[in-house]
C-alpha cells in the first residue's frame, strides 16, 4: 500500500483534513527561477526530479554581454592597441621633426672644397677628351683623368662627412649658395663656366688649367689645418706634376 504523506494539522482544525484547499505543487527550476538546493538524504516518490539538463537560470550567455561577444569574435587586441599608443606617442613627434627637416630653407655657404671638387672633375673631364686631339699624349691623359678624379671623390668625402648624416643613412637637404672658382685671368667665375667647356682643350690649354688648379689647392691648403690641409697639399703636388711632368 503506497505511502500517503498528509499535510500537518492547522489550529481549529479536525486531524487528518487538508490544511489547503489545494495540493502544493512542487517548486521546480521553471516556476521558481532559483536554483534548487542539493538533498543529502532520499527525495520521496512523489517530489519530481530535478531535470540534468537544466541551466542555472542566473547565467547569462554572450549574447547578453555586448563587450564578451566582442572579444570573443576577435575584437582588439592587447598587441594592435600597444601599437596604436605607440605610433601617437612616439611616431607624431618624428613625423613633426621630419617636417621640420623638410621645410629647412636656408641657404649655407659653400664648403671651401667645393671648389677644388668643381676644377678636379673639369680637368679629368678635359683630360679624357684631349685625347682625340692628342692621341700620342693618350697614356699621360689617361693618368691624368685617373687621378683627378680620385682627387675630386676624396674631396667630396669630406664635404659630405662634415654636412652629416641621418641615423637612417640619407643625408640632409643642405643648401648652399653658388660656387665659384678661379677663372684664366685669376677672377673668380661661376662653376658652371669650366664644368662644360665648349670644346676639347689643347694640351698647352690642359697644361695652363692644371697650374691654375694646383696653384688654387696650395693656397687654400695654407688657409684650412688637419686632414684638410693634407689633402689640399697633396693635390696641389700631384697637379704640379701633372703639368710639369706628364705633360711636358
Amino acid at each position: 500500500m503506497p505511502f500517503r504523506h498528509t499535510a500537518p494539522p492547522s489550529a481549529g482544525r479536525p486531524s487528518g483534513m487538508r490544511s489547503d484547499r489545494h495540493e502544493s505543487r512542487p517548486m521546480t527550476v521553471e516556476s521558481s527561477g532559483l536554483v534548487a538546493p542539493q538533498h543529502t538524504g532520499s527525495i520521496s516518490p512523489a517530489a519530481p526530479a530535478l531535470p540534468t539538463s537544466a541551466a542555472p537560470a542566473h547565467r547569462h550567455s554572450a549574447a547578453q554581454h555586448p563587450t564578451a561577444a566582442f572579444m570573443a569574435r576577435g575584437g582588439w587586441r592587447r598587441r594592435s592597441v600597444l601599437r596604436l599608443v605607440g605610433t601617437t606617442a612616439v611616431g607624431l613627434p618624428a613625423l613633426t621633426a621630419l617636417a621640420a627637416c623638410a621645410e629647412d630653407d636656408t641657404v649655407y655657404a659653400p664648403d671651401p672644397l667645393a671648389a677644388q671638387e668643381v676644377l678636379a672633375r673639369a680637368d679629368a673631364a678635359a683630360a679624357q677628351a684631349a685625347i682625340a686631339l692628342a692621341p700620342q699624349y693618350q697614356a699621360a691623359l689617361s693618368t691624368i683623368a685617373t687621378e683627378r678624379g680620385a682627387h675630386a671623390d676624396a674631396l667630396r668625402t669630406e664635404i659630405d662627412r662634415v654636412i652629416g648624416v641621418y641615423g637612417d643613412g640619407t643625408t640632409p637637404v643642405h643648401r648652399t649658395g653658388e660656387i665659384t672658382v678661379p677663372g684664366p685671368d685669376g677672377r673668380p667665375v661661376p662653376a658652371s663656366a669650366v664644368q662644360t667647356p665648349a670644346q676639347p682643350l689643347t694640351i698647352a690649354q690642359l697644361r695652363d688649367q692644371l697650374v691654375r688648379s694646383q696653384q688654387s689647392a696650395a693656397a687654400l691648403a695654407r688657409t684650412e689645418s688637419g686632414y684638410r690641409a693634407g689633402l689640399l697639399a697633396s693635390i696641389s703636388a700631384a697637379c704640379a706634376t701633372e703639368a710639369g711632368v706628364l705633360l711636358t
